[in-house]
């Protein structure tokens, strides 16, 4: 069951939509008219981390973006339901594609787990792929030497203690209000990020986003990671806006690293005094550079064939 968005419209003013996949309720907003930008967000937030930048963009362009299944106003079925895992997700945003017939000119924004999200479904339709924004995230394999950071191999190994602190207290959700800026959050803000995830119920996505984070061959995850890793070149001379965070204890500068290094005709913009939620740090800057950036990369329609007379 989805949360009463109700008190937080002032923040998110989009209108609601939904597609059913698998039997379950998959929300997004659809705002603005023009070249489709896909907005795919990671954990544990939702869409309403996209709003400063559909504000900016919807005036020029078609905004889209979901919450996928488990969070935001989606539905948040159990394990026996629905499959909590990588391709799941990747197939939940193509049928959404499909839905809204999104067959081009597609460009994708993504943050945390919706870069591998986003890149997954990106490399099924690259020809539709024409300009990528990337935001503190990763569609890769972590660079070499690089291991999981101590609090999130606590919750994807520990078991009872995530349960316990992730779905029985929102410790994921809740300290990523205070952890994840520089910035302080206002009151009201942090309550909204918090909102989708309100029970035990609701906040089963936060803990099985991390515990589906692969480590090894075998885990579930690992060959979708992989196969993604391997193929993500296919992208590389796709216009990329890179928007980094440098106050960010996951993807860090060894992350914008290897994006530098796939990506070397990528457009970066690094910050030092931005966290892992670039969009609430940078609210004031980030979005305006975007649209700069899809202006100065705007999308070339292939030249007409000549009519053809008849003689």
């Amino acid at each position: 069951m989805s949360f009463d968005i109700e008190c937080h419209r002032d923040l998110y003013p989009f209108k609601s939509q939904w597609l059913s996949v698998g039997g379950h309720r998959y929300h997004y907003v659809d705002e603005g008219q023009g070249d489709p930008v896909v907005m795919v967000h990671g954990n544990p937030t939702w869409s309403f981390f996209f709003r400063s930048l559909i504000r900016e963009l919807s005036s020029d362009y078609r905004v889209i973006a979901m919450d996928h299944i488990g969070c935001g106003l989606s539905d948040k079925p159990g394990d026996n339901e629905y499959n909590y895992c990588l391709r799941r997700r990747i197939d939940d945003l193509d049928a959404l594609l499909e839905h809204l017939s999104l067959t081009g000119n597609l460009t994708f924004a993504v943050h945390d787990w919706g870069g591998m999200i986003g890149m997954g479904c990106a490399l099924r339709h690259a020809d539709r792929i024409k300009r990528l924004i990337v935001l503190n995230t990763a569609a890769f394999f972590p660079p070499a030497g690089k291991p999981l950071p101590n609090r999130l191999k606590i919750i994807r190994n520990c078991r009872a203690f995530a349960a316990l602190s992730v779905r029985g207290f929102n410790a994921f959700s809740y300290l990523a209000t205070y952890m994840a800026c520089v910035k302080p959050m206002r009151k009201n803000v942090k309550a909204a990020y918090r909102a989708p995830y309100d029970t035990w119920a609701n906040r089963i996505a936060t803990l099985r986003f991390v515990q589906d984070i692969p480590v090894k061959p075998g885990d579930p995850s690992y060959d979708t990671v992989q196969e993604i890793d391997k193929n993500l070149r296919l992208l590389e001379d796709v216009p990329t806006l890179i928007g980094w965070g440098l106050r960010d204890f996951v993807f860090d500068g060894d992350y914008l690293a290897e994006w530098r290094r796939r990506f070397p005709n990528a457009q970066v913009r690094a910050f030092e005094d931005a966290g892992h939620y670039i969009l609430e740090d940078k609210a004031d800057e980030l979005p305006a550079l975007i649209r700069t950036f899809l202006t100065h990369h705007p999308i070339v329609a292939p030249p007409r064939a000549p009519a053809r007379t008849e003689s």
